[in-house]
């Protein structure tokens, strides 16, 4: 079957982007599939694509997907009207593609949750299955963040959650409390199938080259954080609990944040200022990249801004990393994460703005090198038993494709 595949920040193993639908289009395409990815140009993301764009747009094959790219720039720096005004325009070109292609099923991923809109036209116009997956509950989380305040916007928002819902044949949430989100909204629950964010064990097992930034000591332990610098990613914690462990003179440990985003300068600025030598930044880098970077490092950073909204409806990619490579997790809010990390017994699960805890879970992990050890070990063991990103892939062709076998209504 033909898959039509909208995903806004696509991008292979080449960028420093999650590689969720390279993953997913490679599972199709080895069931025999065909699949053409509808994208943007992802800051973070390299699609594989070289040739010059044409109109706005350039085509290719890269690994056997086929690849239509539109020549509209993303990055999480940019501000909030910049970045709507992408995330509109990437829909309108998108549902002149999903009005011209040939396809069988047509399958979109958020975010944005305006990458839902082509696919509702081509449910309604050319009568194609749909299915859609949400990575992340809109307007729900903007909302709680603060980010939007304005009520129309936040009424078309919902209004247009409930449409893309209501119009996909099924669909697909990535954690415990996005499945329960979409059911609110009133889709039957045996549309809806969890498929959460998977652990990558072909790159991250073998590991490559390790390396640490040349102000990372070989004794040193070294905490990473890899991802967005953004206000959801709530960093100050990391930078308030380099206070504490500033104060605590313990030189010993040492904090690498990789990554981009647009509170990095401001971040950057804080850590100046507070001459805090234990924080270091680094750019992004990609996939093969950071899998020698995690082979040296001594256990990872799982950190979010303290709203509720985030407990249970995220699917954080750098999570599934760090098992993967065998890393211990240290998460700084409650929600099925942390309370994964206590049952499995694979890091620690630190209550919320608390530096002083933050700190001395980092100062134990420092101390007691075995016991991480231990916990590392634990964390690979459930990376390959609950989340081996080629079983998940399997379910998701599995799902995706037999809605075929669905007649749209």
């Amino acid at each position: 079957m033909r898959i039509l595949y909208f995903h806004q920040h696509f991008s292979t193993p080449k960028g420093s982007a999650g590689i969720r639908s390279y993953a997913m289009a490679q599972a199709l395409i080895k069931n025999g599939h065909q699949v053409t990815m509808v994208c943007g140009s992802f800051g973070a993301g390299q699609t594989g694509l070289t040739i010059p764009f044409k109109n706005g747009m350039r085509r290719g094959n890269v690994d056997g997907i086929d690849i239509i790219e539109f020549e509209l720039p993303y990055s999480n720096g940019l501000s909030f009207s910049k970045r709507t005004q992408i995330f509109l325009n990437f829909a309108f070109e998108s549902i002149k593609v999903a009005l011209t292609e040939q396809y069988d099923i047509v399958f979109a991923t958020t975010t944005p949750l305006t990458a839902g809109i082509p696919g509702v036209f081509a449910k309604w116009i050319r009568r194609k299955p749909f299915v859609f997956e949400v990575r992340d509950l809109w307007p729900e989380l903007p909302k709680a963040m603060g980010v939007i305040k304005n009520p129309v916007v936040l009424g078309l928002m919902s209004l247009l959650e409930w449409l893309t819902y209501h119009s996909a044949d099924r669909l697909i949430g990535l954690s415990p409390g996005i499945v329960e989100g979409i059911i609110k909204r009133g889709i039957d629950p045996s549309l809806v199938k969890a498929i959460p964010n998977g652990c990558d064990l072909d790159i991250f097992t073998d590991k490559g080259q390790p390396w640490r930034p040349s102000s990372v000591l070989d004794t040193d332990l070294m905490a990473i954080f890899t991802g967005t610098h953004g206000l959801a990613n709530g960093l100050d914690a990391i930078l308030d609990a380099a206070v504490e462990l500033k104060e605590r003179h313990r030189e010993d440990i040492k904090i690498v944040l990789v990554g981009d985003g647009m509170q990095k300068p401001n971040l950057q600025k804080r850590a100046k200022s507070l001459d805090l030598t234990n924080v270091i930044f680094h750019d992004p880098v990609n996939k093969s990249r950071l899998a020698g970077l995690m082979a040296s490092a001594d256990i990872g950073l799982q950190i979010l801004a303290n709203v509720p909204a985030f407990y249970y409806g995220t699917s954080p990619n750098k999570f599934f990393d760090y098992i993967a490579a065998g890393l211990p997790v240290l998460n700084n809010y409650p929600g099925w994460l942390a309370k994964m990390i206590e049952k499995e017994q694979c890091g620690f699960a630190v209550v919320p703005e608390d530096p002083k805890a933050f700190a001395e879970a980092l100062i134990f992990a420092s101390n007691e090198r075995e016991s991480l050890k231990k916990m590392g070990s634990n964390a690979q063991v459930l990376a390959k038993k609950d989340f081996d990103r080629l079983v998940l892939a399997q379910q998701f062709n599995d799902w995706v494709t037999s809605v075929k076998d669905k007649p749209v209504v």
